[in-house]
């Protein structure tokens, strides 16, 4: 087939020209072309050449990404808090072709080679990775912190908007399809309690332990004393608030510190609840050699953690990475499994939750939507976009299997292999 370069197409003929299956939602253009199926319950409107310039100088998740959170591509028929049914078609139906030659020319001719020249990010956007690297070495202290303080210092508010009362940011477990939110991370914290074998008197450290739900969890039901670490400023301080108000302030405490900087030792038990993420796999050995260095002969791990369903080394991609996750890393639960046996640790139980990340996802996603307009509130629009596209898409991403959630429960043994274990798991009764 002869292309005809001199031919100017319109911006939905230049989007077609890319599509092997055609569009799964309706397209409309600000130069006024369409595309698409006129009756689809999903349209996608570009407004402006900003938002073309966005699509054409970073094709892919970054394009779209930018120029939906600026409000230059307007998608209509979903919420822009839950716009799950919008991502299955973008995630699921989409088939780019690679043009010829002759028809790049004739598209980039027809858009306008003006739009090659970058608009500036949103201001919701983190810096590239070679920007960052300026900051220092990838997962020092320095630039984890900085990396944290992006995700996590917007707004206590907004995360209590979002997330529900137990301020939990992590996968929940549903006892049953009925349970709701709350139940599900109640269950979440009373099974790694269980795994662990937590008992009164004992004494836990939680890594990474966001807004302190797994803190408080041990001390009210279990009656344990809990050391809890992050890198969050806001997240400590709400988290200590929340300790005094329910008076466990004489067992429990968040500490707003690096996780490498707590210097008690002999814990009976080592909770890591979605800090794996951000460690990067190539402090895995550092990483599971500083819990083993902290826990007692006889202590218990449980790593909680997102994976993959493979151990190859993968990019996030750059939405994840520029709006999301700075720096995060994700691996299969081969490599974990892995770094814990390594570092002298012996790995007892594995468990996959994704379906049960799903369904958290999803509930964050009707939080959104039902507290939109205080969630406006306390955070741009653009970053309330840029939560309700990464909630929906991971929703959709843990239902097929792209991406997985998995516990990892491992004790500590002495010298002759004691591992002071039951011979059947107690954690189900």
């Amino acid at each position: 087939m002869t292309t005809d370069v001199g031919v100017r197409l319109t911006i939905a003929d230049a989007l077609g020209r890319l599509m092997k299956d055609g569009l799964p939602f309706r397209f409309e253009a600000f130069d006024g072309s369409v595309a698409g199926p006129e009756d689809a319950p999903i349209r996608m409107r570009l407004v402006n050449e900003r938002g073309l310039s966005y699509l054409m100088t970073a094709p892919g998740d970054l394009g779209f990404a930018r120029a939906y959170v600026s409000g230059d591509l307007e998608l209509e028929g979903v919420h822009p808090g839950n716009p799950y049914d919008a991502m299955v078609l973008i995630m699921s139906q989409l088939r780019f072709k690679v043009p010829s030659a002759p028809e790049m020319v004739q598209i980039v001719r027809s858009l306008g080679f003006g739009n090659l020249k970058p608009p500036p990010p949103p201001p919701e956007e983190h810096l590239p990775k070679w920007r960052r690297a300026m900051e220092g070495l990838r997962h020092n202290k320095k630039r984890d912190a900085e990396a944290i303080h992006h995700h996590y210092d917007v707004s206590n508010r907004f995360y209590e908007l979002v997330l529900g009362p137990s301020m939990t940011y992590t996968c929940a477990v549903f006892p049953g399809p009925d349970a709701t939110l709350e139940e599900a991370q109640f269950e979440k914290y009373d099974l790694i309690a269980r795994k662990l074998d937590l008992k009164p008197g004992q004494r836990l450290l939680d890594i990474g332990c966001g807004w302190g739900g797994m803190v408080r969890h041990a001390a009210k039901h279990y009656g344990v004393k809990v050391i809890g670490v992050t890198l969050s400023r806001e997240q400590a301080t709400w988290a200590q608030d929340e300790i005094k108000r329910q008076g466990l302030d004489h067992l429990a405490e968040v500490r707003f510190m690096d996780y490498r900087d707590v210097t008690e030792t002999d814990f009976d038990a080592i909770s890591s609840i979605g800090l794996t993420e951000h460690i990067g796999v190539r402090n895995y050995n550092a990483y599971f050699g500083f819990m083993r260095d902290h826990l007692k002969v006889g202590g218990r791990l449980l790593n909680h953690c997102i994976t993959r369903p493979h151990n190859k080394t993968m990019s996030t991609g750059a939405f994840i990475d520029r709006y999301v996750f700075p720096d995060g890393e994700l691996t299969g639960v081969g490599r974990i499994t892995t770094a814990v046996q390594d570092n002298g640790l012996e790995v007892r139980h594995v468990e996959n939750l994704r379906e049960h990340y799903a369904l958290t996802l999803k509930g964050w996603c009707d939080n959104l939507v039902e507290h939109w307009d205080e969630a406006l509130g306390e955070v741009s629009l653009g970053r309330a976009k840029v939560w309700g596209i990464y909630m929906a898409g991971s929703r959709l991403a843990f239902e097929r299997n792209e991406i997985e959630l998995h516990h990892v429960l491992a004790v500590k043994t002495d010298a002759h292999g004691n591992a002071d274990w039951p011979l059947r798991p107690t954690w189900l009764s």
